[in-house]
């Protein structure tokens, strides 16, 4: 019996911005399913009504691939693949195993020989480096920093070290409700020459992207309570 496929989703990373974030081959094939692996129910539920789904919601089947649901038998998942059927696979925002889970059932997938498509879709650490005007040829992504300040002093310094010695840019994210404190923590312990690039709101109305010295930061600092944010960091 011929497997199903493995459709990689990406999602919008903000409301209201469906056509500016989503491929028309992605709708297309987004109605052609009715079955779908998903980091959260109620905002998967809610990005394909927006994206134009024309199937009713009460014949979606919903797999919930949450931070709660990811441990024991991940094979449950790949059932209906198993048996043919195409199914996708969605983060809560952005692509799907970048910055976000999704890798484990990508690489069941891959170990019992079911096809897997990614599409084409925003990536905030992408979108970030981007406009940075860092190297492109050359990064890391770090997820979140520690959160006792020592260790995160000792965390920035590195980082800056690394990037220096390598040329190599540095990302990283913080919960939104902590991207102030990050923030004075990276004004306070990094060197005043380095490069930090601070891109919040990505593809939204209020996104913000700048690059700017450590030390102009200082002159004119932002406030990022609450916005969804990556840090990209290069000492030249």
């Amino acid at each position: 019996m011929q497997k199903g496929t493995l459709f990689l989703i990406p999602c919008s990373l903000g409301e209201n911005v469906i056509d500016r974030s989503i491929v028309p081959a992605l709708k297309d094939t987004i109605n052609q399913l009715d079955e779908f692996i998903v980091e959260n129910e109620k905002s998967a539920r809610k990005f394909l009504k927006e994206v134009g789904i024309t199937k009713p919601q009460s014949e979606l089947i919903m797999h919930d691939y949450g931070k709660h649901s990811r441990d024991g038998d991940q094979a449950k998942f790949l059932a209906s693949l198993e048996k043919g059927k195409d199914v996708g696979l969605l983060s809560e925002a952005g692509c799907p195993a970048i910055a976000d889970p999704g890798s484990d059932i990508v690489a069941l997938a891959h170990q019992k020989g079911i096809k897997v498509v990614p599409f084409v879709g925003p990536s905030s650490l992408l979108l970030a480096l981007m406009g940075s005007g860092f190297n492109g040829q050359g990064f890391a992504f770090h997820g979140y920093l520690p959160i006792d300040k020592g260790e995160r002093s000792r965390k920035l310094k590195e980082l800056e070290s690394l990037s220096q010695r390598l040329k190599q840019t540095q990302l990283f994210i913080e919960t939104p409700f902590r991207n102030n404190q990050l923030l004075d923590d990276m004004l306070k312990n990094c060197q005043s020459g380095t490069e930090l690039c601070i891109a919040c709101d990505l593809t939204l109305d209020t996104e913000f992207l700048k690059t700017k010295t450590i030390a102009q930061w200082k002159a004119d600092k932002p406030d990022l309570h609450k916005r969804p944010t990556v840090f990209v960091l290069y000492k030249r």
